[in-house]
């Protein structure tokens, strides 16, 4: 859905961004003006753009999305850089681990009252 509607979006002539910068045919490298603007519309006083990549990483591993997938869905040519979020992936792993122990324990209760 979003591509279609990036595509959707008239460019300027000879350059093949959707956000173009200053410079002819180059893209716009500075967000943090028009970051701040949109903050306060969104009352989002504190958000910070890196927060919205850490977001939409932490969403994946919670998906159960591995860090090499979401690495390249966010761009990262390292996987050191990836291994940033491996502190995300302990939740859902936390999760499986309690719900393994209440088995475990669930069967050790069972043959206990056998």
């Amino acid at each position: 859905m979003a591509v279609k509607l990036l595509k959707s979006i008239l460019r300027r002539n000879n350059n093949p961004y959707v956000i173009t910068g200053e410079v002819k045919g180059q893209r716009f490298t500075d967000m943090q003006k028009p970051w701040r603007r949109i903050r306060k519309l969104a009352e989002l006083p504190d958000v910070r753009i890196h927060d919205l990549r850490h977001t939409y990483a932490s969403k994946g591993v919670a998906l159960g999305q591995g860090l090499p997938i979401i690495g390249r869905l966010l761009g990262h040519s390292q996987p050191q850089t990836t291994a940033r979020y491996a502190h995300l992936a302990a939740a859902p792993a936390l999760e499986v681990d309690d719900k393994i122990s209440e088995s475990i324990s669930a069967s050790i209760e069972w043959k206990k009252a056998s």
